[in-house]
């Protein structure tokens, strides 16, 4: 029977905290793994040093399972955030019903982090499908039949048949579940199993899979979604599909992770995408609520830096910018920061980058910036004021922690109320 560290398939388990290391042997990272660490290694997602006895391996903001070829990297949070609710926080950033579940949920993080949040919620719908009855449509066919039920196809006929009719080659449409919704389904249940942690969720995966079509050898998933329209006849697989796209494109929503090609059986969270992404919508929420709006930092609304040799390649720009007008415009600048800072000081380094938003946005009247991180433990807030030499005000940090036991309509009341008192007038 294998340890612990040991899976059937004969790959190790090696368990990695996020923003922590581990060790690997020098032989259990072959040449193909290092081309698919690549990706990674370049995005600073993971990072890589080869030492005397192996390779030291480091995750940076980004969970889940990741399977090489003779290893099986399982990366946990380092923040305890429920399954339950991450499946929350996702929908959330994509604006994407949660899936549902007549019985109650069971999204565990478990020893796999989150990565076993997304089948579980891929099965729950497929589950809410199957209840409800599967979409049917009809379907081009090709059969053999004695009697003409549909088109001739006269070349069949005379190829195979030579012109004999007593048993006619006939095309015809059939109400069938082969539709490409299910077909979506079908391949995602089976795609998920490999990264079912647990031997329950993988045996509920296959066993939902056996009631869904499966796509053709020369028919991929991926042409499937790219050409998907929904409508009212079919938006209830929406849902369905959005985590099946999760599973076929290795981790990431909606390019939050934009890598590609990762073997089957991994899937990866960009964490502080993720974040900002919440942040970006619970912000520009509220601002909509209180007369102002989300204004896209792109082109020339980043603040640039620039030498005798010409700009710098990257310019300071905010995670979120809401802009109010009364009747003046007034900016107020959002940082998300994937970061604990419950109970512990800014960093030298966000406070530069925050008065560096407040130089370059706000007014005299009003230098106000936010910086928002999850706060596992519940909602915090808190003053950071920033003074020159005589006293002379320089600006002010407002340091919200989001409580990431709530749903995020909940959990976004301190940026609601700190929008509200911008909007009403409050910057300092």
């Amino acid at each position: 029977m294998p340890s612990s560290g040991e899976r059937r398939s004969g790959l190790r388990d090696v368990p990695l905290e996020e923003h922590k290391s581990a060790v690997l042997e020098r032989d259990e990272l072959t040449e193909a793994d290092r081309r698919t660490l690549e990706p990674l290694l370049s995005k600073k997602r993971l990072r890589l040093r080869e030492t005397r006895n192996g390779w030291h391996l480091e995750a940076e903001s980004t969970v889940g399972v990741l399977r090489l070829e003779r290893v099986r990297l399982i990366i946990t949070p380092k923040m305890t955030i429920s399954g339950t609710r991450l499946i929350s926080w996702l929908c959330y950033a994509r604006d994407t019903p949660v899936p549902h579940d007549p019985t109650p949920r069971k999204w565990l993080t478990g020893k796999a982090g989150y990565a076993d949040a997304v089948p579980h919620a891929l099965l729950m719908e497929c589950r809410a499908l199957l209840t409800e009855g599967l979409r049917r449509d009809y379907v081009r066919t090709e059969q053999v039949q004695p009697v003409l039920r549909g088109q001739l196809d006269l070349r069949a006929q005379l190829t195979q048949r030579y012109g004999v009719v007593d048993q006619l080659h006939v095309r015809t449409f059939e109400r069938q579940v082969d539709i490409w919704e299910n077909l979506i389904c079908g391949a995602a249940l089976h795609a998920a199993i490999p990264l079912a942690t647990d031997a329950s969720l993988a045996r509920a995966l296959r066993d939902t899979a056996e009631h869904f079509p499966r796509p053709r050898p020369e028919v991929t998933p991926s042409r499937l979604l790219a050409r998907a329209r929904y409508t009212r006849h079919n938006s209830r697989y929406r849902a369905s599909h959005s985590w099946a796209r999760l599973v076929f494109g290795g981790g990431g929503l909606t390019d939050l992770l934009c890598d590609r090609g990762l073997p089957a059986g991994s899937l990866l969270l960009g964490m502080d995408l993720l974040w900002e992404r919440v942040v970006r919508r619970m912000a520009a929420r509220a601002a909509a609520d209180f007369g102002g709006r989300h204004v896209d930092v792109t082109g020339g609304r980043a603040i640039r830096t620039s030498d005798e040799t010409g700009p710098y390649p990257q310019p300071f720009r905010p995670d979120v910018l809401v802009r109010f007008e009364d009747p003046r415009a007034r900016f107020l600048p959002v940082d998300a920061k994937y970061i604990g800072y419950d109970g512990k000081r800014l960093s030298a380094g966000n406070r530069h980058q925050l008065l560096t938003y407040i130089a370059g946005y706000t007014t005299p009247d009003a230098p106000l910036a936010a910086l928002v991180h999850p706060s596992p433990e519940g909602a915090t807030s808190r003053t950071v004021r920033i003074d020159g030499p005589g006293g002379r005000h320089l600006g002010t940090i407002r340091v919200l922690g989001i409580d990431t036991r709530l749903a995020p309509e909940q959990a976004a009341q301190p940026l609601r109320e700190l929008v509200a008192e911008f909007a009403a007038g409050g910057g300092s």
